[in-house]
């Protein structure tokens, strides 16, 4: 039986404590769960947890985002756990590596460069991160856009920087319409190949004119998706 883990002084668990419910859980007494669970087997739990924590800020709900943001951090302890026992990294390093990466992405608070808006910002972020990253070229900075991400956010993020680096222009209405007429032609056809590569460079299409509106791909997404919920609850009522 793992011994029974107090609260601290004023009631409450710290970090490190948390640290060492993990490292029981994990232990030979520990749950049977916790102990066979590896970094694959886990991965999605951390999407699930990243997307509650962004709807409980959607929903302002202050009380839901504290207990999200607690189970996100749990991910990472439990991840962090699974590579201390593997000899891979600890939680220490997880915390050294973002306060070297923070120090580092802002010379301009902790060096001696000057910034004069948040534009400037984040491309002196993005320059001091293709550094690190050694991403040459245009190539491996799209390349380095996650492949996990939803399709939508990843096509809108990768022409995103392409338009960024120069090389393509921003998606016209024109080019939207030529698309369309191109899926349109498509749907003619009896070729189910043909028909889903032009479906996918409408989306692809679709995405980079976000950024051409100046609005997130993927929220407006969602808000057509809830006002269509609103529309079929209305009706049941």
């Amino acid at each position: 039986m793992v011994k029974i883990i107090a609260e601290g002084c004023d009631g409450k668990y710290t970090l490190s404590q948390l640290l060492t419910v993990m490292e029981a859980l994990r232990s030979p007494d520990g749950c049977p769960w916790d102990k066979e669970q590896t970094h694959s087997s886990i991965k999605n739990d951390a999407l699930e947890e990243v997307y509650e924590v962004v709807d409980a800020i959607d929903t302002g709900d202050t009380a839901a985002l504290c207990e999200e943001l607690g189970d996100m951090l749990l991910q990472v302890v439990f991840h962090s756990q699974i590579a201390k026992e593997d000899n891979e990294f600890t939680f220490d390093d997880v915390v050294d590596g973002i306060c070297k990466k923070l120090i580092l992405r802002h010379p301009h608070v902790f060096g001696n460069e000057s910034v004069n808006n948040s534009s400037e910002v984040l491309s002196l972020w993005d320059s001091i991160k293709q550094k690190e990253k050694n991403q040459t070229t245009v190539t491996s900075t799209l390349e380095s856009v996650p492949k996990a991400f939803p399709a939508l956010m990843r096509a809108a993020k990768v022409q995103k920087r392409a338009k960024k680096a120069g090389v393509v222009e921003p998606i016209s209405a024109q080019q939207i319409e030529e698309k369309i007429a191109s899926f349109k032609t498509a749907l003619q056809t009896n070729n189910l190949e043909h028909q889903n590569k032009a479906y996918g460079n409408l989306l692809f299409a679709l995405a980079g004119f976000s950024h051409t509106l100046g609005v997130n791909a993927e929220e407006s997404l969602n808000t057509a998706t809830n006002t269509f919920i609103e529309d079929v609850k209305k009706a049941e009522h």
